[in-house]
């Protein structure tokens, strides 16, 4: 018993370690709480008594308890009450934390502590948190998968979601957001009647023309309705200018994208004074956009982040949801994790085929830009590591702006059809990471190229040997009923390796109707037979769908892919409940539901429960005379 102690002393070390937390063994090296924790005998006897860690983190008391066991987890009295009696406090986790951080808060000046109670080893466990007052009250909170949650950078948070219950200034900025999103929407429709796919160009048209005027190259104030040189004229001038400070090459490109904007200039009814407004409703758009985006950075220091957070939420706010513009936009969260399962290094090149709004590119891009602060680099990566192609004129657009408004106007992004483009062309590219997010539902027997599965292969065939490929797609890609489909998959396994699939939550394009599945590639390198695969199943990510907001991140969600991560990259095991590793064929479904088995073990309370069931049952017959359903038939 006492070596799998330690077994679990360093399992939860190494958790820790990997939070970036620092905390102190078997006492603690602060003056105040060591010198508390010596009459902290869990026995009661005023002598000393040590968790297994304890620490500070900004103003928090962290303690951890550890047991070997899960069945050592919690013990609870009659009234669902965390018990604490001394055998209790003794032989569970959950309790012994409880008493070691009441202790604490009666003994020290910390007003703020959260105990851990963790049982169990690297593969099965449980880790339990409360919060503990100053004065001794307590409320215990969801269970963890790591403690990622309570480092410097995300306890605050934390404390004032789930303890405090209140909106943080990051949700508040956010709701603002959408709030501006949801009002210009309504104007857009009310005082232009403008088309759905031309609402975001009429708006990534006007932010473009904003930045000029720092410049002194645009001003609101010319906006006066004259019909010799309308709102629109001066406007669509703004946006070339910035086009070309953005240095926007080549002249082609340069003029697509002008082209697109002509709707600025063309839509009469936003170039004519509107009586209700007293002003053109173009003016209106620009100076909405002035007031609550340009003059309203109250949490965030960066003006770009800003704008491209409302620029994104008004995409899937007014049209760009992928229904009304025939595309699947993929939320941040998931381009996110896209670049953490690619370890995306500073010298990687991405390309992203079917790029939509260059969600895909504009993650890679800050996460390739954080990690390193070589000013070279940082230039190559904007303007020689981030390749794109978008098929849609409008998108297209739209990707190319979204990019200017994120710092950056030099990417190659490029109006092209991705499936008629040569592979082996694309491969000269050098791109060492391919991202993508195919059309979804296009493709049929009678047109198998449209198959999602198709545009995977295609992309693989375009990265550099030993790249990673990551796609999100439904979940019927990886099953792959058709002979076509059956065809494609087993033509990738003779050429790139299968590394694993992450099953997702069923909303994460929420209102579209997608269940969606993330599979990860090796490109250029044959699967071979006996290659472990992981199959992943993350339905719960921590994100939920709320009342007039959508998909709305929870504080877990930061714990959950950390968890994820720790697996993916087999920091630690898991229960096969969420990743079963094992060996594929061509013709399986490539989903953690096809491979999933139950490898966990009773417990004894749990062969009580059945028992005492069966009997509840038994009984139950046997009073509305039905002990017949219990005879044994003679054979």
């Amino acid at each position: 018993m006492a070596k799998k102690e330690v077994l679990t002393d360093l399992w939860v070390y190494e958790m820790l370690k990997e939070a970036n937390i620092d905390l102190h063994p078997q006492g603690s090296n602060i003056k105040e709480i060591n010198k508390a924790l010596q009459s902290a005998s869990k026995a009661g006897t005023g002598k000393v008594g040590f968790p297994e860690y304890c620490g500070v983190v900004k103003d928090f008391v962290l303690i951890v308890e550890n047991k070997a066991d899960v069945s050592q987890h919690v013990k609870r009295n009659d009234k669902d009450i965390i018990s604490n009696d001394v055998t209790s406090i003794k032989n569970y986790a959950v309790n012994g934390a409880l008493f070691y951080g009441k202790h604490l808060s009666q003994n020290t000046s910390y007003k703020k502590i959260i105990a851990f109670g963790v049982s169990g080893n690297k593969k099965r466990h449980k880790i339990s948190p409360i919060f503990i007052d100053e004065r001794g009250g307590y409320k215990e909170l969801e269970d963890v998968e790591t403690f990622t949650l309570f480092n410097e950078k995300n306890i605050d948070e934390y404390y004032t979601k789930n303890i405090l219950k209140e909106q943080t200034p990051e949700e508040k900025t956010t709701e603002e957001i959408l709030k501006d999103a949801a009002s210009l929407h309504e104007d857009l429709r009310n005082y232009g009647s403008i088309q759905d796919k031309d609402k975001p160009l009429i708006v990534s048209g006007i932010l473009l023309a904003l930045r000029e005027m720092e410049h002194k190259g645009f001003s609101i104030d010319s906006l006066t309705g004259d019909q010799t040189t309308t709102d629109g004229e001066k406007i669509y001038e703004a946006i070339e200018k910035n086009l070309k400070r953005a240095n926007v090459s080549p002249q082609v490109k340069k003029d697509k994208l002008l082209s697109q904007f002509l709707v600025i200039k063309d839509a009469k009814a936003i170039n004519e004074v509107n009586p209700t407004l007293e002003k053109t409703p173009l003016k209106h758009y620009t100076e909405f956009l002035y007031e609550n985006i340009y003059k309203n950075i109250k949490y965030i220091d960066s003006a770009e982040d800003y704008l491209g957070r409302f620029y994104s939420e008004f995409m899937s706010y007014s049209g760009g949801d992928g229904q009304t513009l025939g595309i699947v936009l993929t939320p941040k969260h998931i381009t996110e994790l896209f670049c953490d399962l690619a370890e995306l290094k500073p010298t990687d090149t991405v390309f992203d085929p079917c790029c939509g709004t260059a969600g895909f590119l504009i993650s890679a891009m800050h996460d390739m830009l954080q990690k390193t602060n070589k000013q070279n680099q940082q230039e190559d990566i904007r303007k020689n590591q981030l390749y794109g192609f978008e098929m849609q004129a409008y998108m297209f657009t739209i990707a190319t702006t979204n990019m200017i408004l994120r710092g950056d106007g030099k990417s190659n992004l490029e109006q092209e059809d991705f499936l008629k483009q040569n592979p082996a062309q694309l491969q000269l590219k050098g791109c060492t990471v391919g991202m993508m997010n195919p059309p979804y539902s296009m493709g049929s027997k009678s047109n198998s190229s449209l198959y999602e599965i198709n545009f995977t292969e295609h992309l693989l065939n375009s990265i550099t040997k030993g790249g990673k490929v990551i796609v999100i797609v439904p979940q019927s890609s990886m099953t792959g009923k058709t002979k076509e489909e059956q065809a494609i998959k087993e033509n990738i396994l003779k050429h790139h390796t299968l590394e694993g699939v992450i099953t997702l939550n069923k909303n994460t394009f929420y209102g579209i109707g997608t269940n969606p599945c993330i599979a990860v590639f090796t490109a250029g390198i044959p699967h071979y037979k006996d290659k472990e695969v992981k199959f992943i199943n993350f339905e719960k990510d921590g994100f939920e769908v709320q009342k007039h907001r959508g998909l709305v991140e929870t504080i877990e969600a930061k714990d959950k892919k950390q968890h994820l991560l720790d697996v993916w990259f087999d920091r630690i095991e898991a229960e096969t409940k969420f990743c079963v590793k094992t060996t594929i064929e061509a013709e399986d479904e490539w989903l953690h539901s096809f491979y999933y088995f139950n490898d966990e073990i009773p417990t004894e309370a749990d062969f009580e429960k059945t028992i005492g069931d069966f009997l509840t049952f038994e009984f139950s017959m046997i009073m509305q005379d039905r002990s017949y359903l219990f005879d044994k038939e003679e054979k």
